[in-house]
């Protein structure tokens, strides 16, 4: 997590007082906020550190097959289920599971999430045996699930067990100050990636990259810095940022 605003420094102490403990974290902000280094430093810095972290995109998985993924299925359970395969929440024992975008789950798998929280069993799709299952739960979501609830799309007891913890992550531009660290840390990862000498960027390129409107957060900062690289100067300009930052 790159940055030093006060916005930040909060979610660091947030993070080190709740990582110790095993309360439910969830993680609120737009898209590309950054809310997995989130998840990411609340698993690094817990007693589970050294059992497995394991990242479910919720969003990236169809209804239809959501609850196989994250509890596993015995052969037979479904037409392509030829043999038993153990879900997430098992690969996950002894560590964390981040379920990203929860916001996005059916209904049906928050009930099996919400009994995998109650009462620590799952139960592998087509199967009435009970698993017994050790898991920290991080959640994220980008919307507003008070609203969810209301519009009967996500489970009240459900948003309840998962927030014990809110983490709301800013969006970029309600910490500016943080671009030029961002920049200069994106700037050393790319040149490693492309085998390239970092670029300096100028203290010009560098205010007016912090005056734009970031709609696509920390994702979209890194994504125009690659750009800025890749047609720029050798140093950065004001007027290297004008001609390719899309803005």
């Amino acid at each position: 997590m790159i940055g030093q605003s006060p916005a930040l420094e909060q979610i660091r102490q947030i993070i080190q007082k709740v990582a110790p403990t095993e309360a439910r974290v969830l993680i609120t902000g737009s898209n590309g906020t950054g809310k997995e280094l989130v998840a990411h430093a609340l698993h690094n810095q817990s007693e589970r550190a050294d059992a497995p972290m394991i990242e479910v995109n919720c969003a990236a998985i169809p209804s239809e097959l959501i609850e196989s993924e994250l509890f596993g299925h015995i052969k037979g359970a479904f037409t392509s289920a030829v043999k038993d395969r153990a879900g997430k929440f098992e690969a996950a024992n002894k560590g964390t599971i981040f379920l990203d975008e929860i916001g996005d789950m059916s209904l049906s798998a928050q009930a099996k999430v919400l009994r995998a929280l109650q009462e620590n069993k799952i139960a592998r799709v087509g199967s009435d045996k009970d698993i017994e299952v050790d898991v920290r739960v991080v959640a994220a979501t980008n919307k507003d699930l008070k609203k969810e609830i209301a519009e009967g799309r996500f489970r009240e007891d459900l948003y309840h067990r998962l927030a014990v913890i809110l983490i709301k992550v800013p969006a970029l531009n309600e910490r500016r100050e943080d671009i030029p660290l961002l920049i200069e840390h994106f700037s050393k990862k790319i040149a490693e990636e492309q085998g390239i000498s970092p670029k300096k960027f100028s203290d010009k390129a560098i205010k007016l990259l912090q005056q734009y409107d970031w709609t696509g957060n920390i994702r979209e900062l890194r994504n125009v810095t690659e750009r800025l690289i890749i047609l720029g100067g050798k140093e950065i300009s004001e007027d290297d940022v004008k001609a390719f930052a899309g803005k």
